[in-house]
């Protein structure tokens, strides 16, 4: 995904977001993503939850919608700046997420997911760049893992220094 979020989390009982810098003896050390990138620990008795964990939920009832994925759809429509804020009214919002992702469950996605999702994002786009998605696609003729492939000078060259070979 082009938002790298696995060292990114939010901290229950604090606002913003947290880059996580090390574990420590009671907890983790954290920095904070703003202007000021403060360091601070966050006790283990704190909820720590990491954006590459966190997904909203869609109509189907099994399947979450990551949030990386959902950032891509939101940077794919309106780039780096989002239309919305936390303070944008009710309807705002709900047409906001609808428009970014039509299957999300009206039911369970309350309006604090959604504007945690808008604040999360303004912050996450200021602080990290977006970098393409890369099509990794081998070339025509090259096989699709090296792993266990085998050139055909190899196949035939049983020498010493390959203690598997067979003679």
């Amino acid at each position: 995904m082009p938002y790298d979020l696995k060292e990114l989390a939010s901290i229950s009982g604090q606002p913003g977001l947290f880059r996580l810098v090390r574990p420590a003896r009671h907890g983790v050390l954290v920095e904070s993503l703003d202007a000021k990138a403060t360091r601070s620990l966050a006790p283990a008795s704190n909820k720590v939850s990491l954006l590459s964990e966190i997904g909203m939920y869609t109509q189907d009832s099994d399947e979450t919608l990551p949030l990386a994925e959902i950032f891509e759809r939101i940077y794919q429509k309106h780039g780096a700046n989002v239309p919305v804020t936390s303070k944008s009214s009710e309807s705002e919002l709900t047409s906001f997420l609808a428009d970014v992702m039509p299957e999300y469950d009206r039911d369970r996605v309350y309006l604090s997911d959604i504007k945690k999702l808008a604040t999360w994002y303004g912050i996450v786009s200021q602080h990290l760049p977006y970098t393409e998605a890369s099509a990794e696609e081998p070339a025509a003729g090259e096989p699709l893992s090296t792993g266990g492939v085998i050139g055909e000078t190899d196949a035939n060259d049983t020498a010493a220094g390959n203690p598997e070979a067979t003679k």
